[in-house]
Protein backbone atom coordinates (compact mmCIF):
# COMPACT_ATOMS: atom_id res chain seq x y z
CA UNK A 1 0.00 0.00 0.00
CA UNK A 2 1.44 3.53 -1.32
CA UNK A 3 1.31 6.66 1.08
CA UNK A 4 -1.91 7.59 0.21
CA UNK A 5 -5.10 6.71 3.00
CA UNK A 6 -6.86 4.13 0.84
CA UNK A 7 -10.86 4.69 1.83
CA UNK A 8 -13.81 2.18 1.32
CA UNK A 9 -16.72 3.57 1.04
CA UNK A 10 -20.33 1.78 1.51
CA UNK A 11 -23.28 2.90 0.94
CA UNK A 12 -26.61 1.71 -0.74
CA UNK A 13 -27.21 4.87 -2.66
CA UNK A 14 -24.96 5.49 -5.76
CA UNK A 15 -25.24 9.12 -5.99
CA UNK A 16 -24.06 9.34 -2.58
CA UNK A 17 -21.16 7.34 -2.85
CA UNK A 18 -20.36 8.99 -6.25
CA UNK A 19 -20.54 12.84 -4.45
CA UNK A 20 -18.26 11.31 -1.57
CA UNK A 21 -15.93 10.34 -4.28
CA UNK A 22 -15.81 13.69 -6.21
CA UNK A 23 -15.18 15.35 -2.80
CA UNK A 24 -12.09 12.99 -1.72
CA UNK A 25 -10.59 12.97 -5.72
CA UNK A 26 -10.04 16.56 -4.89
CA UNK A 27 -6.94 16.32 -2.17
CA UNK A 28 -3.76 14.57 -2.36
CA UNK A 29 -3.30 12.14 0.19
CA UNK A 30 -7.16 10.40 -0.07
CA UNK A 31 -7.54 7.64 -2.48
CA UNK A 32 -11.03 6.20 -2.86
CA UNK A 33 -9.97 2.31 -3.89
CA UNK A 34 -13.06 0.86 -3.48
CA UNK A 35 -16.88 1.03 -2.91
CA UNK A 36 -19.76 -1.41 -1.38
CA UNK A 37 -23.54 -1.15 -1.62
CA UNK A 38 -24.51 -2.73 1.25
CA UNK A 39 -22.80 -4.62 4.73
CA UNK A 40 -22.49 -8.37 2.86
CA UNK A 41 -20.54 -6.56 0.19
CA UNK A 42 -18.35 -4.32 2.42
CA UNK A 43 -17.56 -7.34 4.82
CA UNK A 44 -16.36 -9.34 1.79
CA UNK A 45 -13.64 -5.93 0.29
CA UNK A 46 -12.58 -6.11 3.93
CA UNK A 47 -11.20 -9.54 3.67
CA UNK A 48 -9.62 -9.12 0.41
CA UNK A 49 -7.29 -6.48 0.86
CA UNK A 50 -5.86 -4.22 3.08
CA UNK A 51 -8.10 -0.50 4.23
CA UNK A 52 -7.12 2.57 5.84
CA UNK A 53 -10.55 3.47 6.75
CA UNK A 54 -13.57 2.35 5.95
CA UNK A 55 -16.82 5.05 5.69
CA UNK A 56 -19.67 3.25 6.74
CA UNK A 57 -23.50 4.49 6.19
CA UNK A 58 -25.94 3.12 9.23
CA UNK A 59 -28.41 2.27 6.92
CA UNK A 60 -28.13 -0.34 4.46
CA UNK A 61 -30.31 -3.19 2.98
CA UNK A 62 -28.69 -7.16 3.68
CA UNK A 63 -26.84 -5.59 7.21
CA UNK A 64 -26.77 -2.69 8.10
CA UNK A 65 -23.95 -0.18 9.08
CA UNK A 66 -24.26 -1.63 12.82
CA UNK A 67 -24.08 -5.40 12.31
CA UNK A 68 -21.37 -4.53 9.81
CA UNK A 69 -18.91 -2.30 12.24
CA UNK A 70 -19.52 -4.74 14.85
CA UNK A 71 -18.04 -7.82 12.69
CA UNK A 72 -15.72 -5.37 11.20
CA UNK A 73 -14.14 -5.03 14.77
CA UNK A 74 -14.43 -8.43 15.44
CA UNK A 75 -12.35 -9.32 12.58
CA UNK A 76 -10.10 -5.95 12.22
CA UNK A 77 -9.93 -4.70 15.45
CA UNK A 78 -7.67 -1.99 14.10
CA UNK A 79 -9.73 -0.88 11.17
CA UNK A 80 -10.99 2.71 11.44
CA UNK A 81 -14.36 2.86 10.68
CA UNK A 82 -16.26 6.39 10.34
CA UNK A 83 -19.79 6.46 10.05
CA UNK A 84 -21.68 8.84 7.86
CA UNK A 85 -25.37 8.79 8.31
CA UNK A 86 -28.41 10.93 7.21
CA UNK A 87 -29.72 10.27 11.17
CA UNK A 88 -28.92 13.13 13.29
CA UNK A 89 -25.92 12.60 16.14
CA UNK A 90 -28.70 12.68 19.19
CA UNK A 91 -29.94 9.28 17.13
CA UNK A 92 -27.43 6.73 16.65
CA UNK A 93 -23.72 8.90 17.13
CA UNK A 94 -23.40 7.30 20.94
CA UNK A 95 -24.06 3.76 19.65
CA UNK A 96 -21.96 3.67 16.79
CA UNK A 97 -19.21 4.82 19.16
CA UNK A 98 -19.87 2.38 21.43
CA UNK A 99 -19.75 -0.55 18.98
CA UNK A 100 -16.28 0.05 18.01
CA UNK A 101 -16.44 3.45 15.64
CA UNK A 102 -13.83 5.70 15.71
CA UNK A 103 -15.87 8.35 14.44
CA UNK A 104 -19.51 9.82 13.36
CA UNK A 105 -20.66 12.53 11.16
CA UNK A 106 -23.74 13.48 9.70
CA UNK A 107 -24.36 13.35 5.87
CA UNK A 108 -25.12 17.07 6.21
CA UNK A 109 -21.42 17.82 7.45
CA UNK A 110 -19.62 20.14 4.99
CA UNK A 111 -16.99 18.35 2.73
CA UNK A 112 -14.34 20.11 4.80
CA UNK A 113 -15.56 18.38 7.97
CA UNK A 114 -15.26 14.81 6.28
CA UNK A 115 -11.73 15.35 4.79
CA UNK A 116 -10.86 16.52 8.38
CA UNK A 117 -12.85 13.16 10.22
CA UNK A 118 -11.23 10.75 7.77
CA UNK A 119 -7.61 12.15 8.13
CA UNK A 120 -7.93 11.87 12.30
CA UNK A 121 -9.33 8.46 12.23
CA UNK A 122 -6.91 7.24 9.55
CA UNK A 123 -4.39 8.24 12.38
CA UNK A 124 -5.17 6.31 15.03
CA UNK A 125 -7.29 8.96 16.78
CA UNK A 126 -11.19 9.09 17.18
CA UNK A 127 -13.29 12.19 15.46
CA UNK A 128 -16.76 13.22 17.48
CA UNK A 129 -18.61 16.80 17.10
CA UNK A 130 -18.58 19.08 20.12
CA UNK A 131 -22.15 17.69 20.10
CA UNK A 132 -21.50 14.31 20.37
CA UNK A 133 -18.71 14.41 22.83
CA UNK A 134 -21.12 16.68 25.35
CA UNK A 135 -23.40 13.40 24.76
CA UNK A 136 -20.82 10.81 25.33
CA UNK A 137 -20.19 13.05 28.74
CA UNK A 138 -23.95 12.63 29.11
CA UNK A 139 -24.11 9.30 28.54
CA UNK A 140 -20.95 8.24 31.05
CA UNK A 141 -22.55 10.31 34.00
CA UNK A 142 -26.30 9.52 33.43
CA UNK A 143 -25.60 6.15 32.92
CA UNK A 144 -28.22 4.82 35.41
CA UNK A 145 -30.96 7.01 33.99
CA UNK A 146 -30.21 6.15 29.90
CA UNK A 147 -34.05 6.33 28.53
CA UNK A 148 -36.03 2.63 28.11
CA UNK A 149 -34.73 2.84 24.27
CA UNK A 150 -31.38 2.69 25.33
CA UNK A 151 -32.14 -1.08 26.98
CA UNK A 152 -32.74 -2.17 23.31
CA UNK A 153 -30.46 -4.30 20.54
CA UNK A 154 -29.18 -2.59 17.81
CA UNK A 155 -31.66 -4.34 15.55
CA UNK A 156 -34.59 -3.61 17.61
CA UNK A 157 -33.85 0.09 18.15
CA UNK A 158 -33.68 -0.12 14.29
CA UNK A 159 -37.15 -1.50 14.00
CA UNK A 160 -38.56 1.37 16.73
CA UNK A 161 -37.57 3.65 14.55
CA UNK A 162 -38.97 2.80 11.19
CA UNK A 163 -42.57 1.88 13.72
CA UNK A 164 -42.39 5.14 15.05
CA UNK A 165 -42.24 7.11 11.62
CA UNK A 166 -45.65 5.01 11.17
CA UNK A 167 -44.22 1.83 8.41
CA UNK A 168 -45.97 -0.92 8.82
CA UNK A 169 -44.81 -4.79 9.68
CA UNK A 170 -44.35 -5.72 5.96
CA UNK A 171 -42.70 -2.31 4.82
CA UNK A 172 -40.17 -3.16 7.43
CA UNK A 173 -39.50 -6.32 6.36
CA UNK A 174 -39.16 -5.71 2.92
CA UNK A 175 -36.80 -2.18 3.84
CA UNK A 176 -34.45 -4.44 6.05
CA UNK A 177 -34.70 -7.79 4.07
CA UNK A 178 -36.64 -9.80 7.13
CA UNK A 179 -39.54 -11.91 6.71
CA UNK A 180 -42.75 -10.16 8.46
CA UNK A 181 -42.58 -12.84 11.15
CA UNK A 182 -39.02 -11.81 12.36
CA UNK A 183 -40.28 -8.10 12.05
CA UNK A 184 -43.46 -8.95 14.65
CA UNK A 185 -41.15 -10.53 17.09
CA UNK A 186 -39.01 -8.29 17.23
CA UNK A 187 -42.12 -5.62 17.89
CA UNK A 188 -42.96 -7.67 20.25
CA UNK A 189 -39.66 -7.45 22.67
CA UNK A 190 -39.54 -4.03 22.12
CA UNK A 191 -43.05 -3.85 23.58
CA UNK A 192 -42.25 -5.71 26.53
CA UNK A 193 -38.90 -3.70 26.95
CA UNK A 194 -40.68 -0.39 26.56
CA UNK A 195 -43.33 -1.96 28.87
CA UNK A 196 -46.05 -0.72 26.34
CA UNK A 197 -48.78 -2.75 24.37
CA UNK A 198 -49.71 -1.17 20.96
CA UNK A 199 -48.55 0.00 17.71
CA UNK A 200 -49.31 3.43 18.49
CA UNK A 201 -47.93 3.42 22.00
CA UNK A 202 -45.03 2.70 20.44
CA UNK A 203 -45.35 5.53 17.76
CA UNK A 204 -45.59 8.01 20.35
CA UNK A 205 -42.92 6.64 22.28
CA UNK A 206 -41.07 6.97 19.44
CA UNK A 207 -42.15 10.99 18.51
CA UNK A 208 -41.77 11.85 22.22
CA UNK A 209 -38.48 10.78 22.01
CA UNK A 210 -37.05 12.16 19.04
CA UNK A 211 -36.86 8.62 17.13
CA UNK A 212 -39.48 9.72 14.08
Amino acid sequence: MDDKIHVLIADDHAIVRQGLRQILSETEDLIVAGEADDGVEALQLARQQEWNVFLLDVSMPNRNGIDTLKQLKKEFPRLPVLILSMHPEEQYAVRALKAGASGYLTKQSAPEQLVTAIRQVAGGRKYVSPTVAMQLADAIANDSEQPLHELLSDREYEVLKLIATGKTLTQIAEELNLAVATISTFRARILNKLGLSSTAELIRYGLENGLS
